[in-house]
């Protein structure tokens, strides 16, 4: 961290680019005007699996001011060379129009491309596809169809231990599919200029992702692709990776000629990108009278498509980390079915196991009448179960207690169905949630311009967690300057580089860099001051000089002093310039993010409607940059939940694999009447062994924990333990 005083971060500064948004100002995928721009609209395949055995594209393409109709019968040969530091999974990724196969229903089988939208619109409804269909596979319940190599681990002996346990519990949780829903659409504008080609794309990885995803499917150097990509309209995951869509949009100016604008439809979005995949979580867990818990067994099954594989990596350390126990085993398979990929969605893997995990941690408290804190308080380890290693911070008994105090959870009867309001039962319960510390390396330029203003510029993106406002504020405290003289620009290949934007990684990866290069630049103007004979602070100890204001001083006296302004003046310099960059280094410590979560429902004794009333969460994340973002996280994060928990749920017809509810008026999120009073408290603090900032990342925990604490909530309110999410009405019947 600067030794600059901190007038900028820990504040609860608004979004800088608030304004924008709210004026509809903000430019998104579809927004830039291009010249000569032209539309296209994707034509999916209407079964799951089978071949194209035919595409009558004639009435398509005599509509007025249709450009043509590209289908594998006339789409050219493209590379798909391998693309090494990709996000995609192991597999064969789809390649779109270079075949006749279907690998799953809502494919794109043919593009139309038009001069206006209607026109594109309406061609796509004309193209007639036949094709020889087979049965598909879809369900995920279906024990027969064969799995993935599984993933395990173990320690100690999980199975002798349970045997030999005094209470043993064995329980199977399920977990539906859930589809991200940003609102923004997924899409892209593209352009070819010669061999060089832009695109504007709702991507959350424009380097290694978007940019270098194009670079290879067309066979072009990674510098003859610009990604830009300023502002994204919600993301949770679902921009983590380059859909085939992004391919269509630049193959389809590529055959034209022209720029192209491709935007996803809503019910496209169900099949057009990926989703958290659905789960079959079995554990079985074992304790002595007191409630330590002595061995546990997870036996996890999760779909992915047939022809890539997507495991989630964050689904087993949660079972590892989260108690002491000294037994432990894991085995974890992917059941390829026909249906398209999978890809990480906010909390990826933590968020599903916590439900089972902390399910069943509430199962094991009520079977032993004990406190389900007090159970957790007993199986809290000193060290990292899982190697042996000590904790940077691990602070989730300060966050129990902490939650308990201000959630009044002692003023509750720990009997189910002992609390009522009227028709209602009342129920609170709590889990706890963790997730792993990322961080990658990452660059940020910085340039002080003659006039005393800074422009901060990195590859990074902003899927709303409020990256331009949380780097202004960094910046300019390690300047020195206020908030409304930095400038901090994203989104662009052509920037310095950065990681994928999720993972909780951008502010303890981009923010470090940001951090580097801001402190460098001000060291360089301090250098240059106390060097200069013309300035106060000639020969001055470069430890006692801060800037702050944009004026340079020496600490202890004031009086003494200089600004950029005219310190560059001076020295004829139109700016200073600096690339700040930032590697994580090796830690031999667990360095993680905690949370405690708390929640309050009523359920209608008569008719089983679940209606939450109030929800807490208490976080152990490090040093917080912005009250107010990190509010705008958390409370989100509970949101999230809510539908995890009660009603986001992917139906699916295993007839043909169509996607029966691909839509928001069938597919349930949380609307305001859903969201009751939400708190967020976090545990002031930070960690430096996770990053030069302190931070250790807040939007990926903030979601874990919060469906279990809802659903051992219903069960305290209502006496019947539901182990399907999501939880409706008819399970409590």
């Amino acid at each position: 961290m600067s030794p600059q005083p901190q007038a900028a971060v820990g504040a609860p500064l608004s979004r800088v680019d608030g304004r924008l948004k709210v004026t509809g100002r903000a430019d998104y995928a579809v927004d830039h005007d291009i010249d000569g721009v032209i539309h296209a609209v994707i034509v999916d395949s209407s079964i799951a699996v089978g071949r194209i055995t035919g595409i009558d594209t004639t009435a398509a393409e005599a509509q007025p001011g249709v450009l043509t109709v590209i289908t594998h019968l006339n789409a050219p040969t493209l590379p798909y060379r391998d693309n090494a530091g990709s996000n995609n999974p192991p597999g064969r990724r789809l390649r779109v129009f270079q075949d006749d196969q279907v690998l799953f229903h809502g494919q794109p089988v043919a593009v139309a491309v038009a001069t206006t939208l209607e026109a594109a619109q309406h061609a796509a409804s004309l193209v007639e596809v036949t094709y020889d269909a087979q049965e598909p596979s879809t369900d995920l319940s279906d024990h027969s169809l064969p799995t993935n190599t599984p993933t395990t681990y173990t320690r100690g002996d999980a199975q002798t231990a349970l045997a030999s346990a005094a209470v043993r519990l064995e329980m199977t949780y399920r977990l539906a599919r859930n589809h991200h829903n940003p609102m923004e659409p997924h899409a892209t504008t593209a352009q070819w200029d010669g061999d060089q080609l832009t695109v504007w794309d709702k991507t959350q990885w424009v380097i290694g992702g978007t940019q270098t995803e194009l670079a290879a499917v067309f066979g072009i150097p990674l510098a003859s692709v610009r990604v830009i990509s300023p502002f994204v309209g919600g993301g949770f995951g679902s921009g983590l990776r380059t859909w085939p869509h992004v391919t269509v949009a630049a193959l389809a100016a590529r055959e034209t000629g022209r720029p192209v604008k491709l935007a996803l439809t809503r019910r496209q979005q169900y099949f057009g990108a990926g989703y958290r995949p659905a789960y079959e979580y079995g554990i079985q867990l074992g304790s002595d009278p007191t409630g330590r818990v002595t061995a546990t067994v997870h036996d996890l099954r999760s779909e992915t498509s047939a022809y890539e594989t997507f495991a989630e990596r964050g689904v087993l350390p949660l079972g590892q980390v989260l108690y002491g126990t000294p037994n432990v085993s894991q085995t974890y398979r992917t059941v390829p079915l026909d249906v398209n990929t999978p890809v990480a969605m906010r909390g990826p893997g933590f968020a599903s196991a916590a439900f089972a995990v902390e399910s069943a941690m509430d199962e094991l408290a009520h079977e032993l009448g004990i406190d389900p804190i007090e159970l957790r308080l007993r199986n809290e380890p000193a060290t990292d179960p899982s190697n042996g290693q000590a904790f940077s911070t691990r602070r989730l008994r300060e966050c129990y207690a902490t939650g308990a105090r201000e959630f009044g959870w002692s003023d509750r009867d720990p009997a189910p169905r002992s609390t009522r309001d009227g028709d209602w039962l009342i129920g609170t319960g709590m889990a706890a949630g963790v997730y792993h510390t990322l961080r990658a390396a990452a660059q940020a330029s910085v340039r002080l311009n003659a006039d005393g203003t800074a422009l901060v510029q990195s590859a990074t993106s902003d899927m709303g967690p409020g990256t331009y406002t949380s780097m202004t504020q960094v910046a300019a405290d390690a300047l020195g300057l206020p908030v409304r003289r930095v400038t901090f620009r994203l989104g662009d290949s052509v920037m310095p580089t950065a990681p994928l934007h999720g993972g909780s990684l951008t502010m303890a990866s981009v923010g470090s860099a940001v951090q580097d290069g801001c402190d460098r630049l001000r060291q360089q103007a301090i250098q240059l001051a106390i060097e200069d004979e013309q300035s106060p602070l000639y020969g001055a100890d470069t430890d006692t000089v801060i800037v702050q204001g944009g004026r340079l001083y020496v600490s202890g006296d004031p009086s003494r002093g200089d600004t950029y302004e005219r310190l560059l003046a001076r020295n004829d310099r139109d700016s200073l310039e600096v690339l700040g960059s930032y590697t994580p280094a090796q830690s031999r410590l667990t360095i993680d993010a905690y949370a405690a979560v708390f929640a309050e429902v009523a359920v209608d004794a008569r008719l089983g409607l679940v209606r939450v009333r109030r929800m807490l969460g208490v976080y152990d994340v490090g040093r917080v940059i912005s009250p107010k973002l990190a509010d705008s996280q958390a409370l989100g994060g509970m949101v999230g939940g809510i539908g995890q928990a009660l009603l986001e749920h992917t139906v699916t017809d295993h007839r043909d694999g169509r996607i029966v509810n691909a839509n928001l008026a069938d597919y349930l999120v949380p609307v305001n009447a859903d969201v009751p009073d939400l708190r967020a408290i976090y545990l002031e603090g930070e960690d430096r062994e996770a990053d030069p900032i302190g931070v250790k990342g807040l939007g990926e925990v903030v979601l874990v924990g919060v469906a279990p604490a809802l659903a051992n909530a219903v069960f305290h309110a209502n006496g019947r333990r539901v182990r399907d999410l999501p939880i409706t009405a008819d399970a409590l019947l």
